[in-house]
């Protein structure tokens, strides 16, 4: 049985979507970024520190993810109030950034991590556009404070990847890592 370490209601659907059966334990984790610490780095290191905080019985395989959004090399999490959220939506606006997410399976002290990256390319925003977005809700719970799934699929022109990466779950990844790692 797959474990999910995480009480995401995307990175639940993509899997219930993608008929991988599984369960949620919410792992609790400080999502602080370390000193000098890379993006790629900062989403594994949390994806398996999601991982491990969960404990597991036997035959139980843990999945923690963690996904972050990256522009000019810094990372952008979810914001902090409505201000935060409109000057991330602002610098996303008619520019390109990337998605990144860790994941992390876990069975017993055996571990096997990865990072996906995913491009996306926004259209220039307005003010009005992003303030009406900052009001709709949405932004608030998400790292960069947009989902690709919701209100902002329209500001989106382009991805170049993986677009269930930039929901919160690289699941074909995830499936594949399953097959190959613990179904043997």
């Amino acid at each position: 049985m797959l474990v999910l370490a995480s009480q995401s209601p995307r990175r639940s659907e993509i899997l219930r979507q993608a008929g991988i059966p599984f369960t949620v334990r919410v792992a609790d984790v400080d999502e602080s970024v370390l000193a000098g610490e890379s993006p790629a780095d900062y989403v594994r290191r949390l994806a398996a520190a999601k991982a491990f905080a969960i404990e597991s019985a036997d035959g139980e395989t843990v999945l923690g993810a963690d996904t972050t959004v990256v522009i000019d090399g810094e990372i952008l999490g979810k914001p902090a109030d409505a201000a935060d959220a409109r000057h991330m939506l602002a610098r996303l606006s008619g520019r390109r950034h990337e998605v990144l997410t860790g994941i992390c399976l876990r069975r017993g002290a055996d571990a096997t991590c990865d990072c996906v990256t995913t491009g996306v390319v926004f259209a220039a925003l307005s003010d009005p556009e992003i303030d009406q977005y900052v009001a709709s809700g949405e932004p608030m719970d998400k790292a960069g404070a947009y989902a690709i799934q919701g209100l902002a699929s329209k500001f989106v022109e382009r991805i170049e990847g993986d677009y269930f990466n930039v929901m919160g779950l690289p699941v074909a990844l995830v499936y594949r890592r399953l097959q190959e790692a613990f179904q043997r």
